[in-house]
């Protein structure tokens, strides 16, 4: 297994790597509930002028049979214009590319944009679809048997946690 590194030192790996690429008006849109905060994060950081925008990838997602999603508690909030936007779906960690499957049929549901891009922290491998991020903090190995999670403590720090399943 390799370590992750501290959230707030991937942070500021995604930002700079993104920077080059990433205007005032590219849109982003955080995967709740980690992809939230560090799309809020980046926002911040990067000088984006749109705010953040979440999905709930709920309902679009394609394994409810096998206990996946997160229970749909919460609705997708974009407050801009999707259709002809630049869009960078955000999200903690990219795992076997399900979750953005999904997260870019939401999105579909609310216009098309002209551009998708994908921003991670952590890449932790086990692709089942055909989807990478174009920015990515750091690639790590776990086994299957462990879930890799971002946490925020009451002062709004976020670090990993690694679990059994």
């Amino acid at each position: 297994m390799n370590t992750v590194k501290p959230a707030s030192e991937l942070l500021r790996q995604l930002a700079e790597a993104m920077r080059p690429a990433v205007t005032p008006d590219t849109v982003l849109v955080g995967i709740y509930t980690g992809g939230v905060w560090i799309a809020e994060w980046l926002r911040d950081t990067l000088g984006v002028k749109a705010p953040v925008g979440s999905i709930d990838v709920s309902y679009h997602r394609d394994d409810h049979h096998l206990g996946g999603g997160r229970g749909g508690g919460k609705a997708s909030q974009l407050h801009f214009d999707v259709e002809g936007a630049h869009v960078v779906i955000v999200d903690d960690v990219l795992a076997t590319g399900r979750t953005i499957r999904a997260a870019m049929n939401e999105l579909f549901d609310y216009g098309r944009p002209a551009r998708i891009d994908l921003a991670v922290l952590v890449d932790r491998g086990g692709r089942e679809l055909p989807i990478a991020a174009r920015w990515t903090a750091q690639a790590v190995s776990l086994p299957t048997s462990q879930t890799l999670e971002l946490t925020r403590n009451a002062d709004g720090e976020l670090a990993f946690r690694v679990t059994e399943k």
